[in-house]
Parts: structure tokens; sequence; C-alpha cells
């Protein structure tokens, strides 16, 4: 099934128009989800796309963070030890 959303705000002068292709079950679960929250199937797909670029953009800065070899690594039985003592600098 082809789906064809206008994904703006009302208030937006500039819309973009974005069609996918979906499964039906898909579709029939938004269209649920869309009823049970009274709301259009743009609005969900367009939260559901904000937030997934959001926990992108987390996630991304999480790899960044892993890989930088100038963040120091630290040993899970010395965290949870500081964490149970309740130590105010745990880590210095």
């Amino acid at each position: 099934m082809s789906l064809s959303l206008a994904l703006n705000e009302p208030q937006d002068d500039h819309v973009i128009q974005i069609t996918a292709h979906l499964p039906d079950e898909l579709v029939e679960a938004l269209d649920t989800v869309a009823r049970q929250l009274n709301r259009s199937r743009a609005e969900i797909v367009r939260h559901a796309i904000e937030r997934y670029l959001a926990d992108f953009d987390d996630l991304s800065v999480a790899l960044e963070r892993l890989q930088d070899p100038s963040d120091p690594v630290l040993d899970w039985d010395t965290v949870r030890g500081a964490l149970s003592r309740g130590a105010g600098e745990p880590f210095a």
C-alpha cells in the first residue's frame, strides 16, 4: 500500500510531501494509533520521524564518545563501589 502524506505544520509556509510504500499491517497499525490519539496519519508519522532522528543523534554522540581515546574508561566494580558508598567524588 502506498501512503502519501504532507508532513507540514499548519503554520508552515513550506510544505514537503513524502510518499512511502508501507505494508498493509503497518498502515493498519498507524490508523489504529491515529484513531486512538485523535491525530492524523501525518502527525503520527511526523512525530515518529522526529523521535527517530533525535534518537539517531543521541546514538551518534554516544558512539563518538565511546570512540574518543581521551575519554576515560571506568571499571564497573569501581563505579558500583563508589555509588554504593555514596561518594561525592567517586572517580577523581
